[in-house]
């Protein structure tokens, strides 16, 4: 009788703990169901607050992933190049700085894409086919800063977006470019490193100065926005470069440094290499010049023209193009570089230094004062475009450098071109020749 009623109330026991885990597993999986969809709310909430934080503060600095993209595919996305189409041949934080009721300049985070734009580089492409979704999202938005930043551009809106969006490319770019190619991007700056940066400390622009991309008249412009001329058009050649008006960011010490570094709108304008090249050449060997003729032209004569006469070899005047090549492309060169055809990632670091703005000597009349408008620099100040060196001289073109490089066969070519290839690729100029890899 007791075994009957012991094996009665097993089976009781046995069917309440199967109802108990029958009911344990609905419960559960619901818990799991509810929780993945709590997750899924708040992870698209975090995406939304996200893009409201890019919007309200356009200063902040994302990480940026490199592209993993080889040189062959790099070179490769547009063969339109600039002279393509004409060379058909074979501070620290709680430092305060100077004072200044102008902020640094800031732009809002936009997604780029890559397209061909103009002849002499490979830029966006903001027609409405390529202005994506989040393009619109982005800029239909029009937050405070964006809407304060128009107010005071006297651009129309549509050139402030082309042109903020173009600025947002053209940085990423040098960023992918870096951390794929250049292992030194988190070196300690150094005095040296900054030495080719000119301040503005009113206005809080430091200008790194790359020769023969616009440099002489920037110079008029910071001097006319710190006060010592009223006008670009009154100051002199001799004056810009040889007057030592305007303060380097080298002669400031560590602190001071650091602070404008960190707070100040770093510019850099650029130009497509072989261009500024032919540039610097016919200004310095092609004119009389005290300095490179002697210094530069002597040696060159020496080493690479046979028979020379006693009177090049004494003055050092008559330098060739293809000589002035041979000199650029010797690995044992009897003279130095110089600034003027020293390669843009050599004088500006752009690799160490986190440029705000970077412009393009093609586009110089529109993008500097696309630039003076977003510091608050007065509205009478407009970026001039007039040549005071040589005024008689034509300028350097496409159409000149064709006839300069026309002279070098094909080897030297491409040995010129992977010369200033960093250049080239960090600041998206399309390969000058068809026949170059």
């Amino acid at each position: 009788m007791f075994w009957v009623e012991y094996k009665t109330l097993d089976v009781r026991c046995g069917r309440r703990r199967l109802g108990v885990a029958a009911m344990k597993l609905p419960c559960s999986f619901w818990f799991i169901l509810l929780f993945g969809a709590g997750g899924l709310v708040l992870f698209i909430h975090l995406q939304e607050i996200s893009e409201m934080v890019q919007q309200q503060a356009p200063g902040v600095k994302f990480r940026v992933t490199p592209r993993q993209m080889m040189r062959k595919d790099l070179c490769t996305h547009s063969e339109e190049g600039v002279m393509r189409g004409d060379l058909d041949v074979g501070q620290s934080p709680g430092v305060e700085g100077p004072s200044s009721p102008i902020p640094p300049m800031q732009f809002p985070a936009f997604e780029w894409a890559w397209q061909a734009a103009t002849p002499a580089s490979r830029e966006l492409d903001l027609s409405p086919a390529r202005v994506t979704k989040r393009h619109r999202k982005l800029l239909l938005k029009n937050t405070p800063a964006v809407r304060a930043l128009n107010s005071s551009s006297g651009l129309p809106q549509d050139s402030w977006q082309r042109l903020s969006l173009i600025q947002e490319a053209r940085k990423r770019l040098v960023k992918e470019v870096c951390a794929k190619y250049k292992s030194n991007s988190k070196r300690l700056v150094t005095p040296h490193h900054v030495s080719r940066i000119f301040v503005e400390d009113r206005y809080k622009l430091l200008y790194c100065e790359v020769p023969k991309a616009g440099c002489s008249n920037w110079k008029r412009v910071l001097m006319v926005l710190g006060g010592l001329a009223f006008s670009t058009h009154e100051i002199k050649h001799d004056a810009v470069h040889y007057g030592n008006h305007l303060k380097r960011l080298d002669s400031f010490d560590h602190r001071g440094i650091t602070q404008r570094l960190e707070t100040y709108t770093k510019v850099l304008f650029v130009r497509e290499p072989f261009e500024r090249l032919v540039s610097a050449f016919r200004d310095k060997f092609e004119n009389p010049n005290t300095y490179y003729h002697p210094v530069f032209g002597k040696p060159i004569i020496s080493k690479y023209r046979a028979n020379a006469s006693q009177a090049a070899l004494r003055t050092g005047t008559g330098v060739t193009f293809k000589e002035f090549m041979q000199y650029l492309l010797d690995v044992h060169r009897p003279v130095g570089m110089d600034i003027h055809w020293e390669h843009v990632n050599q004088l500006c670091s752009p690799c160490l230094l986190d440029y705000d703005f970077i412009g393009k000597f093609e586009t110089m009349e529109e993008e500097a004062n696309f630039l003076l408008r977003r510091t608050g620099a007065p509205s009478n100040l407009t970026f001039p475009s007039f040549k005071d060196r040589h005024p008689h001289a034509e300028r350097t073109s496409v159409r000149l450098t064709r006839q300069y490089f026309a002279q070098l066969n094909a080897s030297e070519r491409q040995r010129a071109y992977d010369f200033y290839y960093t250049d080239y690729l960090m600041f998206n100029y399309s390969k000058p020749f068809k026949d170059l890899y």
